[in-house]
């Protein structure tokens, strides 16, 4: 689904994704714009929403764990949601050299109350959200 030709990882990159999965990422340093980087991280790798996705949520619970974290922390829908959004931008990017290049050229992603246009909060935030994917309730997300 996405060429390497036309989406690279910096060696900023890399090194955020091999500093995330070895847990010396701080849970107050991954920030909503740090969760975009690894979805764009994951999608250049794997090449498919649903592989990235998959490879996102286990390192995701893998950085809970590791840090402690509540499990119930990991929200299934936010993640789904935010990786198919990051895929859907990088089709619309055309390429990019590294995660910060495509986010500075996507500045709409960087606005994580973003998905409250396809979902209602009483949705996007419920339980049932947390523990699988839930489709929007009110746009559907545009996929790539």
């Amino acid at each position: 689904m996405f060429s390497t030709d036309c989406f690279q990882l910096s060696a900023a990159d890399r090194a955020f994704q091999h500093d995330f999965e070895r847990g010396a990422v701080s849970p107050g340093d991954f920030t909503h714009r740090q969760h975009l980087r690894l979805a764009y991280t994951y999608l250049v790798q794997h090449g498919t929403v649903d592989a990235a996705h998959a490879a996102i949520r286990q390192a995701i619970q893998d950085f809970l764990q590791h840090h402690r974290v509540d499990a119930a922390h990991y929200h299934e829908t936010l993640t789904r949601a935010w990786t198919e959004a990051v895929a859907l931008f990088m089709q619309r990017c055309g390429n990019a050299t590294s995660a910060s290049a495509f986010l500075d050229a996507s500045p709409v992603l960087l606005d994580s109350k973003a998905l409250l246009t396809h979902y209602t909060p009483a949705t996007l935030f419920s339980d049932a959200a947390r523990q699988h994917f839930v489709p929007p309730d009110l746009v559907p997300i545009p996929t790539a």
